[in-house]
Order: structure tokens, then C-alpha cells, then sequence
């Protein structure tokens, strides 16, 4: 005989509240799953359509530099070149390396030596504001942000005057008998630099200001402990533990730097900045000497207005590839380390 007063689940059976319990607790799983499930088609989806939004501009220009320079405007030609040519980057190249065929070298050089100094520049200021007291440091600071909030046009005529008669408290005029102009040399865009001034400077020290004060005190006292004074504690201690606001910093300063034609237009007009040729090569004014040019050394018979589209096009290409190098270099190690650099303290 069956014992009715045990547990039911002894013959497997559950009582009525027991299998309204597990249905609910399947039907709760089975919700989360479909939750999840959507959550991540929407991710995807959103994931996808800004990559595409980026990318659009880019791919739309693979088919205007690689089709042939006699095809371009085509209305049928739309992501397929009909005939593939290389001829706009052999125009483009010519065009810019022509004159100077080490152009992008020196403004590589260029971009990267003054990414040094500002970086160098503003690591010591902002130690300076996190870590040392002294009198006035808020207001210094205070005056750091306002160089921020500022627009560069607004101090560019008191710049360009300095340089323009630029004297060291009356010395050179009284060793010389006059002032010196540096207009359209390169030193006064170092000089920029080494004070504070350079293009964006104040926001990278902003970003070693924040860095260097939610850094422990402790490791500053322990240095102290074993030894090191203030510089050797900056230089072997808090240096050190920088690397992620110093690399951050660095790659601001150099691709800045590197794209830059507004200093580099007032002040060193005449030097060997690709930024600087570029925009001055293909302007509308240039499109005939470009259209002679095609016509005489490329044999580019048909030319219009998507034909010097199509040069200036792969022109900007060639001229953002050492950016491009760059981040496929330091962008690993740049994402995980830009939270670190300056949102802190």
C-alpha cells in the first residue's frame, strides 16, 4: 500500500504550489535569455552603424583614388572602381614631394620634437601644481584654465608682435642696438613650446596636474626616507608612474602638432610642414596649374572638378598614413591607460 502521509515527492509527485513555483522560475530564465538576447542584437546593431557612420567617409574615397582619373564622376561608378589606377596618389605625390622630397620627414620631425618638449614642459608644471605648495598656486591654475578657455586668437596679434621685435628685457638692443625678428623661423614655435604656450599646452597640463595629485603621497615620503630630494623624487619616482598620462600627452602633442597649420602659418610660413603644403597645394586657385600639370607629365586627357577632387583626396590619404601607423602602434596600450592619464583626484 501507498503511504499517503509521506512526502510526495517520494513517488514523484509535486504538489500544485510546488509546479506553479518551477514554471515561474522557467518562465523567469527563459525572459532573462530573451533579454539578454536582445540586448546584445541592439549592441551589435549600434556597434555596426557607428563603424559605419566612421567609416562611410573612408570608403566612399576607395573608389575615387583607385579608379581610373578619366572614370571619375561617372555616375554608374559608385563602390566598384571600373578601372583601377593609381595615378591620383603618383599626381598627389608629386605634387607635394616635388619641391622638398623629404617633406614628410622634416614635419614628422617636427610634429615629434615639439610633442617632446610640451610633454617634458608640462609634466614639470603639473607636478609643480599637484605636488608643491607654494603662494598663488591655485590662482597659476586658475590662469592654466583660463589658457584653455581662451581661443588662440585671441592672444595671436600679442604673440606675433613679441616675435616680431623680440628682445630679452632690453638686452639684445642694448648688446645689439636692435631687436631680433623671429617671424617665419622655427625657434619661435619651440619658444612657444618650451613656456608654456605650444598649441594646447594648457590642457596637457591640466592632464599631468590631475594625474600627479591623485598619485599617493606615501611614495613622495618614502622617497624622502631613502633619500631623494625633489628632483630626485620627480625624476625617479613620480616620472616613473607618469608613463600613462606621459604617453597620452605625447600622442596629443604629436598628432596636434603634426596637423597644425595655423601656428605654423604665422609664424614659420615658409618651413617644410605637410599640413601647410597640403592646404596651400589644393586650393581652388591651384586647380589649373594642377589640370596642366595632369594634362603635360600624366597624360590625364579628361579633367574636371572630381578629377582634382580625386588627387586632393588621395593626397590627404597619403598624408594621414603616419598618423594611421601610429595608432595601429600605441592604440592598445593608449585606450587602457587614457582613463588613468587625467580623470582622477
Amino acid at each position: 500500500m501507498l503511504d499517503f502521509d509521506s512526502s510526495p515527492y517520494k513517488y514523484n509527485i509535486r504538489p500544485k504550489t510546488e509546479s506553479l513555483s518551477y514554471r515561474n522560475v522557467r518562465l523567469y530564465i527563459l525572459q532573462r535569455r530573451i533579454a539578454s538576447l536582445i540586448g546584445r542584437i541592439a549592441l551589435f546593431v549600434m556597434i555596426f552603424g557607428l563603424s559605419f557612420v566612421i567609416l562611410y567617409p573612408f570608403l566612399k574615397l576607395l573608389p575615387l583614388v583607385f579608379n581610373n582619373l578619366e572614370d571619375v564622376g561617372t555616375p554608374d561608378i559608385i563602390w566598384i572602381p571600373r578601372r583601377f589606377s593609381v595615378k591620383s596618389f603618383q599626381v598627389a605625390l608629386y605634387l607635394l614631394f616635388n619641391s622638398d622630397k623629404i617633406v614628410m620627414v622634416k614635419s614628422l620631425l617636427y610634429a615629434l620634437s615639439i610633442a617632446l618638449i610640451q610633454t617634458a614642459m608640462s609634466a614639470m608644471a603639473g607636478y609643480s601644481l599637484a605636488r608643491v605648495d607654494f603662494k598663488g598656486r591655485q590662482l597659476v591654475f586658475g590662469l592654466v584654465i583660463l589658457t584653455f578657455v581662451i581661443p588662440p586668437q585671441a592672444t595671436l596679434i600679442s604673440q606675433y608682435l613679441r616675435f616680431k621685435d623680440f628682445d630679452i628685457f632690453g638686452i639684445l638692443k642694448m648688446l645689439n642696438g636692435r631687436s631680433v625678428d623671429l617671424i617665419n623661423k622655427p625657434i619661435s614655435l619651440y619658444l612657444l613650446a618650451i613656456f608654456g604656450f605650444g598649441l594646447k599646452q594648457s590642457l596637457f597640463v591640466f592632464i599631468f596636474r590631475q594625474f600627479f595629485y591623485g598619485i599617493p603621497g606615501e611614495l613622495e615620503e618614502a622617497a624622502l626616507i631613502d633619500g631623494c630630494g625633489f628632483y630626485g623624487t620627480f625624476f625617479r619616482v613620480m616620472l616613473p608612474n607618469a608613463i600613462p598620462a606621459i604617453m597620452t600627452v605625447l600622442v596629443f602633442s604629436f598628432v596636434w602638432n603634426y596637423g597644425d597649420n595655423y601656428y605654423v602659418n604665422y609664424f614659420h610660413p615658409d618651413g617644410p610642414y605637410l599640413s601647410v603644403m597640403l592646404d596651400r597645394t589644393f586650393q581652388e586657385t591651384q586647380f589649373d596649374f594642377v589640370k596642366n600639370l595632369s594634362w603635360n607629365r600624366f597624360d590625364i586627357l579628361t579633367f574636371n572638378t572630381f578629377t582634382f577632387d580625386a588627387i586632393k583626396q588621395a593626397a590627404l590619404i597619403t598624408y594621414l598614413v603616419p598618423l594611421l601607423i601610429l595608432y595601429f602602434i600605441v592604440q592598445r596600450r593608449f585606450v587602457e591607460t587614457f582613463e588613468r592619464s587625467g580623470i582622477v583626484g
